[in-house]
């Protein structure tokens, strides 16, 4: 990788947590880009205590976390049903970042031998209620022993990215799939809201991708990108977020408006709000 502080992309607020200012930036040849300052691995954990981290609770005080937890239980069932598409003798599954265990509860009611990883305690108690199995972190784990391994929304928040893929490869058996689901940078909704743009999530979001740069980081450890999915909700939820920290509030017209034209946008030039990578070996 290759990043100057001179080559700054863009500067960015962090405005659900700490309120700071971050640049971000680019690695030309891998169309990656890079939070800067990144906290220190100590200082990391503080910049996600907030009660508003959706991700970590399943909570649903609002109109927007009704709808975001309605969407998601649509998801959830579209997320398992890919992964048995592209593994139809289903197998063993590891979810890494897997939240409150909602993926990987689904995907144990329909026998998938599934292990989890969840650094945040308050989500992994709520998802050890539900019945979901974790193990503490990577290495303590069997190399070549899962038929899918996937990470929805946790690759940008990995503080060692290249440590990260190497373990991918170690635990992936020879046959089986990786599927990583990220934001997207060069989406409609992200050149539209700039610095206002919610999934730069920064300094939570330590890495910033395209799909230049998931291939060609992957290609580096003898893994090839096989399909890229588009992910449709991401947009308006991002949109909402994004008018939030733009003007102050929830702009649910507008927001909806953005999101569906960075949708129409994407249908032509596959540049969406987030994508879906699935990735095998070479």
């Amino acid at each position: 990788m290759n990043f100057s502080k001179d080559n700054v992309f863009i500067s960015v607020k962090d405005y659900s947590v700490s309120g700071e200012n971050f640049n971000l930036l680019l690695d030309e040849e891998l169309q990656l880009l890079k939070t800067d300052p990144q906290p220190s691995l100590e200082l990391l954990p503080k910049y996600y205590e907030s009660e508003d981290y959706i991700s970590h609770t399943d909570n649903k005080r609002s109109l927007f976390e009704k709808a975001y937890h309605f969407i998601k239980r649509k998801a959830i069932r579209d997320k398992v049903k890919l992964i048995t598409s592209l593994q139809p003798k289903k197998g063993t599954l590891l979810d890494i970042g897997a939240g409150t265990g909602d993926f990987l509860q689904e995907a144990k009611n329909q026998n998938w031998i599934c292990t989890g990883i969840e650094p945040n305690d308050k989500a992994k108690a709520i998802a050890i209620s539900k019945g979901v199995s974790f193990e503490k972190g990577l290495s303590s784990l069997e190399e070549e022993s899962f038929d899918v391994i996937t990470m929805w929304h946790v690759l940008e928040h990995i503080p060692d990215l290249q440590k990260q893929i190497v373990e991918l490869k170690r635990l992936l058996k020879p046959t089986g799939t990786i599927i990583i689901a990220v934001p997207n940078y060069k989406s409609y909704d992200a050149q539209y809201y700039g610095k206002f743009w919610a999934a730069y999530d920064v300094p939570r979001h330590l890495w910033h991708f395209s799909k230049t740069s998931i291939e060609k980081l992957f290609a580096m450890e003898n893994m090839k990108l096989k399909k890229v999915l588009p992910m449709i909700f991401d947009s308006f939820y991002v949109a909402l977020l994004s008018e939030k920290y733009k003007s102050g509030k929830m702009n649910f017209i507008k927001g909806f408006f953005i999101g569906l034209q960075s949708n129409l946008k994407a249908k032509g030039n596959f540049e969406y709000s987030s994508h879906i990578y699935v990735i095998e070996n070479e």
